[in-house]
């Protein structure tokens, strides 16, 4: 009848977009991955992902490396691990970046490189506000952090390691300026370390191509957080 409903079909070219887009955000939210990783995360076949993948590199938005080994490597090739480049990871960036990179540089020219710095500690603020101001229970101050900078937009997540543990930031808001202005990842690690009461160590960042933003946080970090 022609008053009828009629079914219409999935669209095969939006779906491949919606699970291409679902796969560059796994990557995002867990760092440099394998394909193997990625079909086990999102439920997919290996032929699929192997598929979406080529894609993604095809258009820019994924590199491929090696897999890094630490200890005595087995045998055989290492496994590749994709990751996000400034192309695909510009896909999830929100804000004007090269109008806060101007703005930077205007700030500069007029107030000195003190007046830059001033500015990195004063955006680092609000994630120190939230943190004085959780009063929800967690069993150390480095998961209190954790979660202030999910909420934040960052994407983080803790990795224990044998000297303490590492701090992962899987995404930064303000990648694209702080390649250009590194204060605001100066700033960042100061307030981890004020915030935490530990010595921290920044090992990797997005700002300079690294796929993760990477903070060691030594044991012991002090078991109260500051007021």
């Amino acid at each position: 009848m022609a008053d009828q409903q009629r079914t219409t079909a999935p669209d095969p070219v939006l779906e491949d977009a919606s699970t291409r887009d679902r796969v560059a955000r796994s990557i995002l939210e867990h760092g440099p991955s394998t394909a193997a990783e990625l079909a086990e995360r999102l439920q997919l076949t290996p032929a699929a992902i192997r598929r979406h993948l080529a894609v993604l590199i095809e258009v820019g938005h994924l590199g491929s490396r090696d897999q890094r080994v630490y200890g005595q490597r087995g045998r055989g090739r290492p496994a590749k691990v994709f990751y996000l480049t400034d192309t695909g990871r510009a896909e999830f960036y929100q804000s004007y970046d090269q109008l806060a990179i101007r703005a930077l540089e205007f700030l500069r020219d007029r107030g000195g490189e003190q007046a830059v710095v001033a500015f990195a500690e004063q955006t680092m603020q609000e994630v120190a506000h939230r943190f004085a101001d959780d009063d929800r229970e967690y069993a150390s101050p480095v998961e209190a952090l954790t979660e202030v900078l999910n909420e934040q937009g960052f994407v983080a997540s803790l990795q224990p390691v044998a000297s303490g543990t590492q701090l992962c930031q899987y995404h930064c808001p303000v990648a694209h300026v702080a390649r250009e202005f590194p204060e605001l990842c100066v700033a960042e690690t100061r307030m981890f370390s004020e915030l935490l009461g530990s010595h921290v160590q920044r090992l990797a960042t997005i700002a300079h191509g690294d796929g993760v933003c990477t903070t060691h946080v030594p044991r012991p970090v002090h078991p109260e957080r500051s007021e």
